[in-house]
């Protein structure tokens, strides 16, 4: 190449490189040893020719199968975000109301509804002495109580309202860890668990930790995703109220905990001050609470925890013992598909049953009810499992749409035979409880047969006087509580004090009707030793009725009293142990 074809070429500026694809079929061109040498000149010192480029660069590696591991943002525009919250909580607020009202309401829904009637001031006096951890549940419902009434579908209706709102924003959890697949059926599982269906219907603060136990773990899974302080400030509103719901919910909090230290770099200084911050605002709200409940812990102590009650935890728990081992064996299994979520899940699954139990013989709190809020994290767990089935039938294939569909598939088929398989035990919840009296019966047949002047009196160890208040709230003339002497609103307990002179209290009384709980055979076992003796002594029963853990016995006085007049009592027809008064 001469000196002016050089320069030309410099002027013109590099030639671009043939695409060897689109190279036309035909005669070498000619100097085409001079343009290479000419091409290696204009190359750039230690850089390889196009082809050895394209011969060295290593293919891309196919993508990880996401499932179950779906996308840190939710996928979907609101729509399908409703739709996905409404079909679980739906499904889960008709199993909850379904003969929400049949169960007879038992004794600690009577302490409910007792504690939630007294007035500011005896509710003060109660929690002073017991009962303080559930102040923020009494508190609600004396309020609710107020607008809606205290029947025993107006007591129940907040916690199927609650374990509604939980399967649904378990579904949202599940979609933002997971997939909507995962999402949808830990919704549908939750809903099929018969303890759910009992506890949604139960006036007891439960079904409220569950809900506080989802949303927290929602929001801190969202705040970990959007490092804002608005979605910080919004988990730190719940930190407290998991421990208002339920001392034991704070468990919780060591889950959170290993999602944070697993979620964030350890450079990323910001989410994990945030956590801390949160936490200590939290504590500061609740271990005043907890400390004063700790001086209080003689009322769960009756809760003696052995091996057997761990053999039965699955049991228990999910009441239903193959329902609850299924549940469980999947859920286990869930913990190797939920990978970076694991710590976060084993946290909520495992750690507030393994710690309850190793506590239980001084804090007496390994109980099924205490621990129902571990209920969607197994539930999330066993759905994280079963859509991860799904993946290996489409791995290899480039669409993506057959195991999409069978993620549904499985989705939709597990979750309609946990509900087919659970049938009988939702059933179940909707009968009396074993053991508990059937205080409903005793008073449709006392007050069928009592008289002007009647009184009666409770031979009971199990806060008899208090259930059978609730049971004559509304009666007018209610046979008189003859042996009252102080109110248990005003003793702030929930049990009364009784008089010292039974004699001189049943003085003017030639009718008594004497409730017995138990099934034992004396029927004044569980009384006073003088007020038996006036009783067998001075009484003789003429009516006896067996019912279940209760009995109802109608004693006349032997020698009727004259100073006994059924004008003077018809205006004092009470049962004295009206919440508020003393």
């Amino acid at each position: 190449m001469s000196l002016d074809e050089a320069s030309a070429v410099e002027a013109a500026g590099p030639e671009p490189e043939p695409e060897p694809a689109a190279a036309e079929p035909g005669p070498r061109p000619s100097g085409g040893r001079a343009a290479r040498r000419q091409a290696q000149a204009r190359r750039p010192r230690g850089r390889k020719p196009p082809e050895e480029e394209a011969a060295s660069t290593p293919a891309p590696e196919p993508p990880e199968d996401p499932a179950p591991q779906g996308p840190p943002h939710p996928s979907g525009g609101p729509l399908a975000s409703a739709a996905l919250f409404l079909l679980p909580a739906a499904v889960t607020l008709v199993l909850c109301l379904n003969q929400i009202g049949r169960r007879q309401v038992w004794r600690d829904e009577h302490a409910s509804w007792w504690a939630s009637t007294l007035s500011l001031t005896d509710l003060s006096k109660l929690i002073h002495n017991v009962d303080i951890v559930l102040l923020p549940y009494y508190l609600f419902l004396h309020v609710w109580i107020d607008v809606f009434g205290d029947s025993a579908t107006a007591l129940r209706l907040p916690s199927a309202i609650a374990m509604a709102l939980a399967a649904g924003l378990l579904a949202l959890l599940g979609r933002r860890l997971f997939t909507p697949a995962v999402g949808l059926l830990a919704g549908l599982l939750m809903a099929a668990v018969p303890s759910v269906t009992r506890y949604g219907q139960e006036a007891r603060p439960y079904a409220f930790a569950v809900l506080i136990t989802v949303v927290s773990t929602l929001l801190l899974v969202r705040a970990l995703d959007r490092r804002s302080l608005k979605a910080w400030t919004a988990y730190t509103v719940t930190v407290p109220l998991l421990g208002w719901t339920h001392l034991v919910t704070l468990c919780l909090l060591a889950g959170h905990l290993a999602a944070v230290l697993t979620g964030t770099r350890r450079a990323d200084r910001v989410p994990r001050w945030a956590f801390t911050a949160a936490v200590a605002t939290g504590g500061s709200l609740t271990v005043p609470m907890a400390l004063q409940g700790s001086t209080q812990s003689a009322q769960v102590a009756w809760n003696k925890t052995g091996l057997a009650d761990l053999k039965a935890y699955p049991d228990t728990l999910f009441l239903s013992w193959h329902l609850g081992l299924g549940l469980m064996a999947v859920g286990l299994l869930g913990l190797l598909a939920a990978r970076r979520h694991a710590a976060l899940l084993a946290g909520w699954t495992l750690l507030p049953p393994l710690a309850t139990f190793a506590t239980a013989s001084w804090l007496h709190l390994f109980l099924n009810r205490y621990l129902l809020f571990t209920v969607p994290g197994w539930a999330l767990l066993a759905a994280a499992a079963v859509c991860r089935v799904a993946a290996p039938v489409a791995r290899g294939s480039r669409v993506a749409l057959p195991r999409a569909v069978l993620c549904w598939l499985l989705a939709g088929a597990a979750a309609a035979g946990v509900g087919w398989t659970a049938r009988p035990e939702i059933g179940a919840t909707h009968r009396d409880l074993v053991g508990e009296p059937d205080y409903d019966q005793l008073t449709r047949i006392m007050l069928g047969d009592q008289r002007p002047g009647d009184g009666i009196v409770y031979s009971s160890t199990v806060m008899a006087r208090m259930s059978m208040a609730y049971e004559l709230r509304h009666v007018q003339t209610a046979p008189r509580d003859i042996l009252l002497q102080r109110s248990a609103a005003g003793l702030g307990l929930y049990s009364a004090e009784e008089c010292d002179d039974p004699d001189a209290c049943a003085a003017n009384t030639n009718r008594i009707w004497l409730v017995a709980t138990g099934t034992g055979a004396d029927p004044y076992a569980a009384l006073p030793p003088q007020t038996a003796e006036l009783l067998r002594t001075q009484f003789q029963a003429t009516r006896t009725d067996v019912l279940a853990q209760v009995r109802l016995l109608l004693l006349e006085r032997v020698h009727p009293s004259r100073r006994a007049s059924a004008a003077d009592d018809l205006g004092n027809h009470n049962v004295q142990m009206a919440p508020g008064t003393s």
